[in-house]
């Protein structure tokens, strides 16, 4: 297993231990004819996927990430930079290829990890998701919360994003505010090269999102060769929470038609 160099990391580096670790579940429905990703926002974690399985087709086969410092893995050292971060990433994604084309989604610092993934992806010329689905945080336009690194407990109760299991439980709490920190270092860490993509992207958000300008989601179109538009919802940043059916639905139309061209 191999240690990811991570410079300016605190504490114990995490490993890359492979689908075990990382994904949720760790194997691929092998006759699944299309593989999706799913990347967390900033202090959560894979269960918030949890019903997506059942809501798209058999023949999509999710595996949501699971970052270190967090839920099972909160005893481990989470990551605190974007680029050591994305490559680790990129060694599980890579390692888990087939012969299948796969397709990323990703919501607020997840579609930040899907982004800058499918850039390094790129980078060390692997196949390209066939689709990037974001949702709720571009590289223009968005603005995180002044206090998501000093103070992320405050910052997780103003977005609405501690489910109530968390809230009562100290141990999970205490996980959730460690990780919202470090996950904050890791968006902090950002810093925008104009990189594009070369698959095609589609864009999602909450009409109310407090953190993205009128017009953010549209800059993705400046990213990818083929912008397939933004669909909006009523809601806040974490509107996916009431419209995870209506997002899986428009997937569940998207990932067939372009995985057949990926």
């Amino acid at each position: 297993m191999d240690t990811v160099e991570a410079p300016g990391h605190a504490g114990p580096l995490p490993e890359i231990q492979g689908a075990q670790r990382w994904l949720h579940p760790a194997e691929a429905d092998p006759d699944a004819e299309v593989r999706l990703f799913l990347l967390h926002h900033s202090g959560g974690g894979a269960s918030m996927y949890r019903e997506w399985p059942g809501q798209l087709p058999a023949s999509v086969a999710c595996q949501a990430v699971q970052l270190p410092g967090r839920q099972e893995r909160r005893r481990e050292a989470p990551y605190t930079r974007l680029g050591p971060l994305a490559q680790a990433l990129a060694r599980v994604v890579s390692d888990e290829l087939d012969e299948r084309p796969y397709a990323v989604f990703g919501h607020s610092m997840g579609a930040l990890l899907g982004y800058r993934l499918t850039v390094e992806l790129e980078r060390r010329g692997l196949p390209a998701p066939a689709l990037l689905a974001v949702s709720g945080w571009a590289p223009l336009g968005f603005t995180a919360p002044p206090d998501l690194v000093a103070c992320p407990l405050g910052a997780l109760r103003v977005l609405g994003g501690l489910p109530p299991e968390v809230e009562e439980d100290p141990e999970l709490l205490a996980a959730a505010v460690r990780a919202m920190g470090a996950d904050g270092a890791v968006c902090a860490d950002f810093s925008d090269d104009g990189a594009a993509v070369g698959c095609p992207v589609v864009a999602y958000s909450g009409r109310g999102d407090p953190l993205l300008a009128p017009e953010a989601m549209r800059s993705w179109a400046g990213r990818t060769p083929e912008f397939l538009g933004c669909r909006t919802f009523p809601g806040d940043h974490f509107y996916l929470r009431t419209h995870a059916r209506a997002i899986t639905a428009d997937l569940a139309q998207l990932l067939p038609r372009y995985a057949a061209v990926g």
